[in-house]
């Protein structure tokens, strides 16, 4: 099926149900998805490039059109609400990343000062002490976890490198709390395979997750756009309100988008 990417480091803005107007920016190549998963759902289509030695904006190029845009965007009267780092790839593996999130921060602070900064984030990267305190200074980190079974991570989120959900949580809770935790819930086929990350017993084991983190709220959601399987099939509102109930019985904010 028919994906799309991202074509230019800075896109929008959009409106954005939880974050509001949002100006999207792209850390990553404007003409292919650099990532280190290839999930089977991702709107942005197949990772297949893992190359970051080309095709990415410098640190010095996101900040000049940023502060344009920004600019622009300030002498038209037409305030932001955030500026929202996602595109074409995770944003966390540019490797000027920490310093870019240090410059978005200045130029946010000199025209839209109570804007937030977000990032989203497939939590591959936590592990990265340089990475985790840039984030740690952004308004809103949503940061993802589909499962709580390693064999589910690999089949859905087919990561580069091997990948635990131990090592994940362990990371996740050098936050403290202090993020949202991101879940797309998927059903379908892939490759002969049922794919489903709502059976009782995945939902038993990410409820029990999302208890432990204790994060400030829950986002989950299912497929929206095309995606590069086109055996997927989306969860129904109805079962993502389910799943949404056991969440705030936790205690724990939760939004629900279908």
């Amino acid at each position: 099926m028919s994906t799309f990417l991202f074509d230019s480091t800075i896109f929008g803005p959009v409106k954005s149900r939880r974050l509001g107007i949002s100006l999207g920016v792209n850390l990553l190549p404007n003409n292919c998805k650099v990532c280190n998963f290839n999930c089977i759902y991702c709107e942005c289509g197949w990772t297949h490039a893992n190359d970051l030695s080309s095709g990415l904006p410098t640190r010095l190029e996101v900040k000049k059109f940023l502060e344009i845009k920004l600019k622009e965007m300030a002498e038209a009267g037409k305030p932001i609400d955030a500026i929202t780092f996602a595109g074409n790839g995770e944003p966390t593996i540019h490797p000027e990343f920490s310093q870019i999130i240090s410059d978005t921060i200045a130029v946010r602070n000199k025209f839209f000062p109570k804007a937030k900064v977000a990032v989203l984030s497939n939590s591959m990267t936590l592990g990265n002490p340089e990475i985790r305190v840039a984030l740690m200074k952004v308004d809103y980190n949503i940061l993802k976890l589909d499962s709580g079974f390693d064999q589910t991570i690999e089949f859905i989120n087919q990561p580069k490198r091997k990948i635990t959900v131990a090592e994940i949580v362990a990371n996740l809770k050098l936050f403290n709390g202090q993020f949202t935790l991101q879940t797309l819930f998927v059903r379908g086929e892939y490759r002969g395979e049922k794919v489903d990350n709502t059976t009782p017993e995945e939902l038993q084991r990410w409820l029990e997750i999302v208890d432990e983190l204790r994060p400030l709220d829950v986002m989950i959601y299912t497929i929206a756009r095309e995606t590069p399987v086109n055996t997927l099939k989306k969860v129904p509102m109805d079962d993502l309100n389910a799943i949404a109930a056991k969440v705030q019985e936790l205690g724990i904010t939760v939004q629900v988008s279908g």
